[in-house]
């Protein structure tokens, strides 16, 4: 069953063609990854499924949404259970659950300036996951992570993403991201922006 179907004839920032004619389809328990250079297109591609954007053409969403930005996006202040709480409206123990799902538990009464950067990336991660999803989208979620930290976010969301029945779509540049998470890869060139090459995981 498709969780997200997109039909887009193309779409401009400012009268300027940023995206040209493509369509996608994105199934429960696939997980599609974007990729081309930085500038393409990927995240306003993404925003456009989120409909944070408007557009033309036809966009179907099954189910509910949960958005993984390229920065944490917290609020600073409320400590980590409550942005679970107030972001996924979920009850203190189903924060504190997911808390613990990303290794958080000990730090539930932190504020996010008191966690490391890949601790709030974690954060927003467990926030994403709170609200059962049935369409995750991750906007370079391991930018700016050293390649340690990367490794760990990237096992985890593999790990969490398992345990759930739920289709995502992450945005990267980096080759080994998509390798190692993504079930099918489209990528992103030309000007305006359409896909050019599809690849589907090995299984």
């Amino acid at each position: 069953m498709s969780v997200v179907t997109l039909d887009l004839p193309g779409f401009s920032f400012g009268g300027t063609p940023v995206l040209g004619r493509l369509a996608l389809t994105v199934d429960r328990g696939e997980t599609l990854a974007l990729t081309g250079p930085s500038g393409i297109g990927k995240s306003t591609l993404l925003r456009i499924i989120a409909g944070v954007y408007a557009a033309k053409g036809t966009r179907r969403i099954a189910g509910r949404v949960a958005f993984v930005f390229q920065e944490p996006t917290l609020l600073r202040w409320r400590t980590a259970c409550r942005n679970i709480e107030i972001a996924a409206q979920v009850s203190e123990t189903k924060a504190q659950s997911a808390l613990a799902e990303v290794g958080l538990d000990a730090y539930a009464d932190r504020f996010p300036d008191q966690l490391s950067l890949g601790q709030q990336r974690k954060l927003a991660l467990a926030r994403a996951f709170a609200c059962d999803p049935d369409l995750m989208l991750l906007d370079e979620p391991f930018v700016s992570l050293d390649a340690a930290a990367a490794d760990d976010m990237m096992t985890l969301f593999a790990a969490l993403r398992a345990r759930r029945d739920m289709a995502s779509i992450l945005v990267t540049h980096a080759t080994e991201e998509a390798r190692r998470l993504a079930t099918r890869t489209l990528t992103l060139s030309g000007s305006p922006a359409t896909i050019t090459a599809e690849v589907q995981a090995p299984v």
